[in-house]
């Protein structure tokens, strides 16, 4: 079983992820993207989609037009854990 991260390691990842928020009724970290149209943002979500695959590791997402929402928590540990941490810093390198 992956275990979640204590409040101090969440407020520790979250200072190195400035553009991500912690959600509290998910019990996980999200950020909205924004891209000049459609094809950027479901090009970026595949790039995500890869580097979930490799990973294996896979976020809860939303996309409308040029908006892509994320969602990184792991069920697994009910809440945050370190996999959300290093998904959500490999997410930041495609930005």
């Amino acid at each position: 079983m992956v275990e979640p991260l204590d409040i101090e390691g969440r407020e520790h990842a979250l200072g190195q992820l400035p553009d991500w928020v912690f959600n509290p009724v998910k019990n996980g970290i999200e950020r909205d993207f924004k891209f000049d149209d459609f094809v950027q943002a479901f090009g970026f979500m595949s790039s995500v989609a890869i580097l979930a695959e490799k990973q294996g590791h896979h976020p809860e997402w939303f996309n409308v037009y040029n908006k892509v929402s994320i969602l990184l928590t792991t069920h697994d540990a009910n809440g945050l854990s370190e996999k959300d941490i290093e998904l959500a810093h490999a997410i930041e390198k495609l930005v």
